[in-house]
């Protein structure tokens, strides 16, 4: 009930207004997001780098409603991507497909999505392409797909657990070596196509975890320079979830890889302590570095994924 409320807020066009019109539920999302310029953006992810943790550049903003919208959401990940290169910072970046125009022109989001892909491999870069909502889980991974097939291998997908399909998906997407990043999902969905209970979604997590670290291991059989040398050759596992996180550590030990087998990515502002803890223990932590001023959905999506982020921005605000 309590996510679906704010699942709910997140669409809502009078909640939306009326929050982003109150300055500190501003202050509040900024526990979440970088800023609303890419320069702040970028000296957070510097500060992560320095110590010892990567990190993925995420331009909010989602479902654009017009043409232009959308070519000025790419003309900012463009941006994003220079100002990656330009102060060779670790990091890549993260795109939704309804941001650069799906739900209006699939050809002219298919140009888009080509132009930031030659852009990243240009720089020696990478594109994530991020899930949304159920409805356009197939149009996103046949895109994906399609790019990959005209040599933009430099693009890889986020898979989410709680969708039956899931496990199907990641069984083709990795016989096709694309890069998968695993997490559970933050939209509402209907028992049709989602498991309906949490501890579903974590069991299907962790088959998940399993798949892909399965097709890790063969990769080092046959390779041990391949997790290294190929972009898509570790586990990219996204969760704050310390059950998760120890199942993909005890699995990749029994079967003897390396550290370097999974990157454990992250959501800027959540969990650093573990964030840190796992960097400090030798394997490679992503932290994802939302910003932007579409930052309302997004804010709402995080509050709802645990009533603990709303007690603790609450409690904090109280104390200034």
């Amino acid at each position: 009930m309590f996510r679906s409320f704010f699942l709910y807020l997140s669409k809502a066009a009078w909640a939306r207004q009326m929050i982003t019109g109150f300055s500190p539920a501003r202050r509040m999302a900024g526990r979440f997001v970088a800023g609303d310029r890419l320069d702040e953006a970028l000296q957070v992810i510097a500060r992560l780098n320095a110590n010892g943790i990567l990190a993925t550049l995420d331009h909010l903003g989602e479902n654009t409603t017009t043409p232009a919208e959308a070519l000025q959401a790419v003309q900012d990940i463009l941006a994003a991507l220079d100002g990656i290169a330009a102060n060779r910072l670790r990091a890549n970046v993260s795109i939704k497909l309804t941001q650069i125009g799906l739900r209006l022109d699939e050809k002219l989001c298919a140009e888009n999505l080509a132009q930031i892909a030659r852009c990243a491999a240009g720089q020696g870069n990478f594109v994530r392409v991020d899930m949304e909502d159920a409805a356009v889980t197939q149009t996103t991974l046949d895109m994906v797909l399609q790019a990959r097939q005209q040599g933009l291998t430099n693009l890889g997908v986020v898979i989410q657990s709680y969708l039956y399909r899931s496990l199907a998906d990641v069984k083709m997407l990795a016989a096709q070596g694309v890069s998968v990043r695993l997490c559970k999902g933050a939209y509402k969905e209907p028992e049709s196509v989602a498991f309906p209970r949490k501890a579903e979604v974590d069991q299907n997590y962790d088959q998940l975890t399993a798949v892909l670290l399965e097709g890790v291991a063969q990769r080092w059989d046959k390779d041990p320079q391949s997790i290294s040398s190929l972009q898509a050759s570790y586990a990219a596992l996204a969760t704050h979830d310390p059950r998760r996180i120890q199942f993909a550590i005890e699995y990749a030990k029994r079967r003897d890889l390396p550290k370097q087998a999974m990157e454990f990515q992250m959501l800027y502002g959540i969990r650093r302590d573990l964030q840190e803890r796992l960097a400090a223990e030798g394997y490679p932590v992503r932290v994802y570095v939302p910003y932007g001023t579409q930052w309302y959905p997004y804010f709402m999506r995080r509050l709802g994924e645990r009533p603990a982020n709303v007690w603790f921005i609450l409690s904090n605000l109280l104390r200034r």
